[in-house]
């Protein structure tokens, strides 16, 4: 069954249990692709590469960004630096966003979540 872009996979945040070979695991759910993973909901990803990565992607962090304070995003296998303008657009609603791959990147953000901090993940799969 085809995933519908505009329902959440989860209605909730959760911590991602693995990743590699395409996808993620997290909640004892499979996803092959990217993943956002926001306060509220863990959503299907169409990002799967750094340099795709715009206001249009990260739409859902910008319409829901007052329930956000950190942005962490997983950039793959690459290092990416956010083009200024969209650090200043996440900067002007109070969102800190800082880049890593991927790995580093869940990390991260497994440990925010586990503190229950205001945090969102936007996660490019890796192979």
């Amino acid at each position: 069954m085809p995933v519908d872009p505009e329902q959440p996979h989860l209605p909730r945040a959760a911590e991602i249990e693995a990743y590699g070979k395409g996808g993620f695991i997290f909640d004892t759910m499979s996803h092959q692709g990217s993943l956002l993973c926001l306060p509220d909901a863990v959503w299907a990803w169409a990002v799967t590469k750094p340099d795709e990565i715009d206001r249009h992607a990260l739409r859902r962090v910008f319409e829901g960004h007052a329930g956000i304070d950190t942005l962490i995003i997983g950039t793959g296998n690459d290092v990416w630096i956010m083009p200024r303008d969209l650090r200043e657009a996440l900067r002007g609603l109070h969102i800190m966003a800082d880049t890593m791959m991927t790995g580093p990147a869940i990390r991260t953000y497994n440990i925010m979540i586990g503190e229950r901090r205001r945090v969102a993940a936007a996660l490019i799969a890796v192979p």
